[in-house]
């Protein structure tokens, strides 16, 4: 049962790698999705963060109020904090229920896509990290080419995230994607094949 966390900054080509084990038939576990369906309405953790944050943090309909939450988020870094210790310990466990699934339906290993994997200190969860590299000057193209996003607004995220040395510290498998999208295939499928024989020890 070999568990696998994959991250990578904006514009180094997480997605494509993560369609590329995808194809291969390997069991993706999306965290993002996990994060959004934790603060969904009459969901426990929900209920909590309108305790802790009050009713402004509801919509009329009983929904988070993402922009005031990000606004409060974006004023002090304590309600970020507060935020982040309601939430991370119900998606920690959301992410272990799904490995366990995943692993029960006779996954031979698991990949759960944690774009914030570094920034969260999620490295716990896995035996393995693997980040998808590019050069910061590749992210800043990709992504203004991808989502006609301005250069400084990409950068602005790229500072929120974590460095790419701290990301690479972090790496027990680094996909190289400074080259073409036909090499990141390549080195998927020879990461694959490694993970299958990690698992069947």
């Amino acid at each position: 049962m070999l568990k696998v966390g994959l991250t990578g900054g904006i514009g180094c080509g997480k997605s494509s790698a993560v369609a590329t084990f995808r194809a291969l038939g390997v069991s993706i576990i999306d965290a993002d999705r996990i994060a959004r369906e934790v603060v969904q309405k009459g969901e426990p953790a929900l209920i909590q963060v309108a305790k802790v944050f009050g009713a402004e943090a509801l919509t009329v309909e009983g929904e988070l109020n993402r922009v005031w939450m990000r606004a409060q988020i974006f004023k002090q870094s304590a309600a970020r904090i507060e935020l982040e210790g309601i939430l991370h310990p119900i998606i920690h466990t959301r992410i272990g229920q799904a490995m366990q699934s995943a692993f029960e339906s006779g996954a031979a290993y698991v990949i759960v896509d944690v774009p914030l994997l570094v920034e969260q200190g999620y490295q716990s969860l896995f035996d393995r990290v693997v980040v998808v590299d590019c050069l910061p000057s590749q992210q800043i193209e990709r992504v203004r080419t991808r989502d006609q996003t301005a250069d400084g607004q990409t950068q602005q995220i790229m500072q929120v995230q974590a460095s790419r040395d701290l990301r690479l510290q972090a790496a027990s498998d680094i996909l190289d994607n400074t080259s073409t999208k036909e090499v990141l295939e390549l080195q998927v499928n020879q990461l694959h094949k490694k993970f299958l024989g990690l698992s069947s020890r």
